[in-house]
């Protein structure tokens, strides 16, 4: 007889020792099967893994449907599993994007853990997922640690328990329980990129190689997780690199690594990132081991996303965000293919998209050529090159021209390229740096007050 899903369950929880202290466990519920599978499996469990649930959902606001799946959520936790469930009222709108939802639901799910004091945030991150993440970061030409897909321990006590599981499964077992759940549309809508992987693409796959074909990509992710096991190995068997390592930042030998092939140094510097905890990029890596190799002593490297890189004292060192707290302003990095963030009263999204055949000097929306850095507060020096303009004009007269109140002034953002340079006041002023051709892949940034 076929081991029961919950028997299997107990077994990986064992086997990888999520929870090794018992306490409050936040449960993220949508209102899917995903989800409502998560729930009813933990909620069998929690007595002998010591944890304490406690359900949250976001309630996005995009959909029309969307208060009456958070009644559902409420009224499973708390007539079936005499649970509490905390609500979460979004109201993003019908216009807001995947990554915007997704920025949002976390920013409400860790606040719910905060204030309960969770030490564990349970998602239902499943195999099928996993599939889809590592199918996307393939099209979208990512490194092997990309590959590797989710993992299934995140910070602060994030856990994707689910992750050796199908899709298929999970919503065989919620209907054998009689759970009742329901769908987002959004979820089968190809104009949604990972959607359409799942409803167009992953289904071709199927077509043409057979039903097993997507397991060939758990098996990518698995290889991947391999490599970087084994690169976070190689790092202590380099000679001479001694590499020291605290949260958030690194440090190696400057000689020994200026004396190792530039691929072997990029890559030696990526697994140290990774154990430190920073996200460094393969054309970071490069540009930090050329600038290793000829920079003076004291000399400094912005890597982008928060990240700078220091020689000094025969040592490298690599850490992140304290550019953003030595300068004083608030920042913003613009990392990634696509994303969003809250930066003050403004909202900013970005993703890769064609270039108009034509940029306005005073819209909220604008294409780059290349990704600008972040967007950061202005300083009294700055200046702005604009476009279809002759000079340099002071951002602070920008504003004023602009009849930007004096109040808001203070906290107005621009946005800068790699190099430091602002490119943009959002609303006021395109500048005449990074301006794509018409039609050219490009990178689109758009800021709203929110």
């Amino acid at each position: 007889m076929p081991e029961q899903l919950p028997d299997r369950l107990r077994r990986h929880l064992a086997a990888r020792r999520f929870f090794p202290e018992p306490g409050p466990a936040v449960v993220a519920v949508s209102g899917g099967a995903d989800s409502l599978a998560l729930l009813d499996l933990f909620a069998g469990l929690a007595a002998e893994l010591g944890l304490a649930l406690v359900v949250a959902h976001a309630d996005h606001g995009i959909q029309s449907g969307s208060a009456a799946v958070a009644e559902l959520v409420l009224r499973t936790a708390r007539d079936r599993y005499g649970l509490e469930a905390v609500i979460g009222t979004l109201g993003l709108g019908a216009g807001a994007s995947e990554t915007r939802a997704r920025t949002a639901r976390y920013r409400f799910l860790r606040e719910v853990q905060a204030e309960r004091g969770a030490a564990y945030l349970l998602t239902a991150h499943h195999a099928d997922d996993q599939i889809e993440t590592v199918l996307l970061r393939l099209l979208r030409g990512s490194a092997p640690l990309g590959l590797a897909g989710v993992p299934s321990r995140g910070p602060r006590g994030l856990v994707r328990p689910l992750l050796p599981f199908r899709r298929a499964e999970l919503l065989r077992h919620v209907e054998a329980r009689g759970l009742e759940h329901v769908e987002d549309p959004a979820n089968r809508d190809p104009r949604h990129l990972r959607s359409w992987v799942r409803t167009v693409l992953l289904p071709s796959v199927v077509e043409r190689l057979g039903a097993d074909a997507p397991d060939a990509f758990l098996e990518v992710a698995r290889h991947a997780l391999e490599e970087r096991w084994a690169w976070d190995a190689v790092l202590d068997r380099l000679p001479g690199l001694d590499l020291r390592v605290a949260e958030g930042r690194f440090d190696v030998a400057r000689d020994v690594l200026s004396g190792y092939d530039k691929c072997l140094a990029g890559r030696a510097l990526r697994a140290a990132s990774t154990r430190a905890g920073i996200a460094l990029t393969p054309r970071a890596a490069t540009r930090l081991a050329r600038f290793a190799g000829g920079a003076p002593s004291g000399r400094r490297l912005e890597l982008g996303c928060g990240v700078r890189a220091e020689v000094a004292f025969g040592r490298v060192r690599v850490e992140r965000g304290e550019s953003d707290v030595a300068s004083g302003r608030e920042s913003l990095a613009l990392c990634g293919e696509a994303g969003a963030g809250d930066f003050g009263r403004f909202r900013v999204e970005w993703r890769g998209e064609a270039a108009p055949p034509r940029l306005e000097r005073a819209a909220w929306t604008s294409w780059f050529a290349a990704r600008p850095a972040a967007l950061r507060s202005w300083d009294e020096g700055d200046r702005l090159r604009p476009i279809g303009g002759t000079g340099r004009r002071k951002v602070s007269r920008l504003l004023m021209e602009a009849k930007v109140p004096r109040g808001q002034r203070a906290g107005y953002p621009v946005l800068v390229g790699a190099d430091g340079e602002v490119v943009w006041v959002p609303g006021v002023c395109r500048g005449a740096a990074a301006l794509p051709a018409a039609g050219e892949k490009a990178v689109r940034v758009d800021v709203a007050i929110l």
